[in-house]
């Protein structure tokens, strides 16, 4: 079995967020960024498949040369070998075509990428890959099982969970669950030394016109401060909910 999991190059929680360019483009000075949170999780799922079935794992980004260091990343988790596609993610639309030709050339009987991204949180990637491609697709996946060519996966619904029966070649859009969060892997040593012999491909994008495009960004407004109310003045309490907060 072939695994490509998809892999965003996403600002760590922790970094502080600045707009530059008259707060038309986000400024990547100082920030630290990471694997996206819910394709690791896929790529702790893919990891079981190569271990417990012996299939090989493909990791793919498409970015541009500084995303490599988060390859390398997956790489060091134990992906076997990863791809770029030489190009800026200026939209959903144009990651997924990009995707596309590379699942196209590469054979994959399995698709594994996170619900969302957690800079932009757009969701739309994998779905709209599978409507490339013409895969079946199941998103907010939490469990995955393959047998041959049968795959078994419960996603999530409103109101409860639901089991589903499907065949590969097969998109998932992973969250928590598809792993618990103490089975993802950190890099060791030996596999971080392993990394830098295993093979990144860096190759050109096909032609593909952006969909939308960013007018401008903006950071939530500040919060109010806090008002400390003494315990015992339980009418000014009420007051500031009733008249302030609006909420009573």
């Amino acid at each position: 079995m072939k695994i490509l999991v998809c892999i965003s190059h996403v600002p760590d929680t922790t970094s502080k967020i600045n707009f530059k360019e008259n707060d038309t483009k986000f400024d990547a000075n100082g920030v630290q960024f990471v694997i996206n949170p819910y394709d690791e999780f896929s790529l702790t799922r893919a990891m079981w498949f190569k271990e417990k079935q012996g299939a090989t794992v493909t990791v793919v980004n498409v970015g541009n040369a500084t995303t490599e260091p988060t390859l390398r990343k997956a790489l060091a988790i134990g992906a076997d070998d990863a791809i770029r596609v030489n190009t800026e993610a200026l939209d959903g639309f144009l990651v997924a075509k990009q995707i596309a030709e590379v699942v196209k050339k590469g054979d994959y009987d399995l698709v594994l990428a996170g619900r969302e991204s957690i800079d932009y949180n757009g969701g739309m990637v994998p779905g709209m890959l599978a409507s490339i491609l013409d895969f079946n697709f199941v998103n907010g996946c939490i469990g995955l099982e393959i047998d041959g060519d049968a795959a078994t996966a419960s996603r999530e619904i409103d109101g409860g969970n639901e089991k589903i029966s499907t065949n590969l070649p097969l998109i998932i859009a992973g969250q928590k669950g598809l792993v618990e969060e103490k089975d993802l892997r950190i890099p060791n040593m030996r596999g971080i030394m392993m990394a830098r012999k295993k093979p990144l491909s860096v190759i050109e994008p096909v032609e593909v016109s952006s969909q939308t495009a960013t007018t401008s960004f903006e950071k939530p407004a500040a919060k109010g401060a806090v008002k400390l109310v003494d315990a015992d003045n339980v009418d000014e309490l009420i007051n500031l909910l009733h008249n302030e907060a609006k909420v009573i």
